[in-house]
């Protein structure tokens, strides 16, 4: 059976987001290996352990069905990672929503993304959810290519991999 074929059996709703516990890290790390083949994230030259990050998560039969890791900087909150196994089913969105709500409480005024430039799902769904085109770092991925050769040299759509988009949302 292909693994992209719609299922017939109707999907278990996922588990309330939540914040992260330490109980999760693991898990967290796990998820993180297998769905961004690392928890170590590249933010401008620095080594980010994701898996170590405040964040939210939602649980589907027991296992992560959305994740979003979270750096706070003195006047932002930066999404390190967000990702939903299941797209388009409002866990993403779910997900920005407590991150911002996060943010505010903590006294930070906005939101912070960063991308790649094949990426261009990711430009849609962050544009449609009140980010704006912040910064564009032409060659950033060149460079971390070099600390990690493992990154492709094509992503998605048949794009050359080689620049870092960054988006941001100002917060109310």
């Amino acid at each position: 059976m292909d693994s992209h074929a719609p299922s017939t059996a109707p999907a278990a709703e996922p588990s309330a987001l939540r914040a992260l516990e330490p109980g999760d890290r693991d898990a967290v790390r796990a998820f993180l290996r297998q769905r961004w083949n690392s928890a170590t994230i590249l933010l401008d030259g620095r080594a980010i352990d994701a898996a170590a990050l405040p964040g939210f998560l939602a649980r589907d039969a027991g296992r992560i069905a959305a994740l979003i890791t979270l750096l706070d900087e003195s006047e932002h909150c930066e999404i390190v990672t967000l990702d939903a196994v299941r797209p388009r089913a409002g866990l993403g969105t779910a997900l920005i929503e407590r991150a911002a709500q996060r943010a505010r409480a903590l006294g930070l005024r906005r939101l912070l993304t960063r991308t790649t430039n094949d990426n261009l799902d990711a430009l849609r769904f962050y544009q449609r959810r009140g980010f704006r085109l912040y910064r564009l770092v032409p060659g950033a991925i060149d460079l971390e290519r070099e600390a990690d050769p493992t990154i492709a040299l094509i992503g998605r759509h048949g794009i050359p991999l080689r620049d870092e988009i960054s988006l941001i949302r100002e917060l109310d």
